[in-house]
């Protein structure tokens, strides 16, 4: 083309930056093409720089141990930064926005942490800082969010993010195996890491949370906002409770507008949803956001949510965005917090509940639990009861009309006072009618 190469920055060359190296090489030239001017690595950050990578169709020379010497290069016009984690991300991004180069993250950590400083540092420099692939791996969400319903009033985000733990719950929905042997099943197949702590415990999902509710709403988010819990709790018997009552446990991540448009509310939790919902179907270590827009109404997003050459899928389209903008000129959206919303805590959200508790089989009882109910505002919709055993225990399952989080916790203890209540075993939202 004539025209001098765009000279790329590569920090990480872990399972995604090599996926990202391999296509900037192997599809350069339909590259060029859709950007305008070639994109040529100018360097690769990594710990080891010597070993062999023979898979790797790039020049052993590229790679260095460098990382702050890279990103700070005079002739370095775009950084891609895969390395995760907080430090030293943050320092070589701000560094790289400090010499004029735009960004394009995968950092969800980052961004739900400090996504402020970062955002404010590319508006200093007049630079780009795109981030697709931080959430929901090659399924395109936050620039339909950032810049397709622009002009749209979001009312409700609702997403499967973490594909680990929906490997997890599926398996115990389609086996009705627990908890610990659908994770085995799922560590041994690769789906879920030796230690799992940030997936099954929510982190990993809180931090998508965070940054989808920040784009939906207009306002700051970071992943402290967000109420986590994890799915370590949830029970073959939650499983096929959900099952008899049409439903399917998934862990979820909610970010929702208040009625009267003045809060913002974002979660993350297991919840059992009607099997009818999109959002029901799917399953395995698959991705999925549905989102509820004013004019556009509802929308949804599905397809692989990590892995190294879905994720790679959508560190290039932003490359190629950011790319595209340095050709001609021009800066992409940057941060949108104009609302600047209270962010509401947990105790105000507003959902139905399934609880189950282990009673003492005789007259009475359902009486004295319907009271606990009442005494605090939570109306009941359907109770159903089976004998446990042998015995003179039964369970009982009650399934509530929308009530606050408060409100519900409050009837949770209260239960556990009564003496004909053995133990609350469960306690899950219902969300999805």
């Amino acid at each position: 083309m004539g025209e001098p190469a765009l000279r790329v920055a590569l920090l990480g060359c872990g399972v995604v930056g090599t996926e990202v190296a391999r296509l900037l090489t192997t599809q350069a030239d339909d590259l060029a093409a859709r950007v305008g001017r070639p994109l040529e690595l100018a360097g690769i950050a990594v710990r080891r720089p010597g070993r062999p990578r023979p898979d790797l169709p790039v020049d052993p020379a590229l790679f260095t141990d460098d990382a702050t010497g890279l990103v700070e290069r005079e002739d370095v016009d775009l950084v891609v930064e895969v390395i995760g984690g907080i430090e030293p991300a943050r320092s070589l991004v701000l560094a790289a926005m400090a010499g004029g180069a735009s960004v394009v993250s995968a950092n969800k950590a980052l961004l739900a942490e400090d996504g402020a400083t970062l955002f404010a540092a590319a508006e200093k420099h007049g630079v780009d800082l795109y981030y697709e692939a931080a959430v929901a791996g090659a399924i395109p969400i936050l620039r339909p969010m950032r810049e397709s319903l622009a002009g749209d009033r979001v009312r409700r985000v609702l997403g499967i993010v973490n594909g680990t733990t929906n490997y997890v719950l599926t398996k115990m929905d389609e086996t009705g195996a627990g908890f610990g042997e659908a994770l085995e099943e799922a560590q041994a197949l690769g789906y879920a890491e030796a230690d799992p702590t940030a997936d099954v415990e929510g982190f990993d999902a809180a931090a998508k949370a965070a940054i989808l509710a920040g784009l939906a709403f207009h306002t700051r988010v970071t992943a402290m906002d967000v109420h986590r819990e994890g799915i370590t709790e949830v029970s073959a018997a939650d499983v096929a409770s959900a099952r008899a009552m049409g439903s399917v446990v998934k862990l979820l991540a909610i970010c929702e507008l208040s009625e009267d448009g003045q809060s913002v509310g974002a979660r993350v939790h297991p919840a059992m949803i009607p099997r009818s919902h999109p959002l029901a179907s799917v399953r395995d270590a698959f991705n999925a956001v549905f989102v509820d827009a004013e004019a556009a109404g509802e929308l949804m997003f599905y397809g692989r949510g990590a892995g190294g050459a879905p994720t790679a899928s959508a560190v290039l389209g932003d490359l190629v965005a950011v790319a595209r903008h340095r050709v001609g000129g021009g800066r992409g959206p940057g941060e949108s917090s104009y609302a600047d919303l209270l962010v509401r805590p947990m105790g105000e959200t507003v959902t139905r509940y399934h609880v189950s508790l282990d009673v003492a089989d005789r007259a009475g009882v359902l009486a004295a639990v319907a009271q606990v109910f009442a005494e605090h505002g939570v109306s009941i919709d359907t109770v159903r009861q089976r004998p446990l055993g042998d015995g003179d225990d039964a369970e009982l399952v009650v399934v509530t009309h929308r009530a606050t989080d408060a409100a519900l916790q409050a009837t949770v203890e209260g239960l556990r006072g009564l003496d004909a209540v053995q133990g609350v075993t469960s306690v899950m939202r219902v969300e999805g009618e």
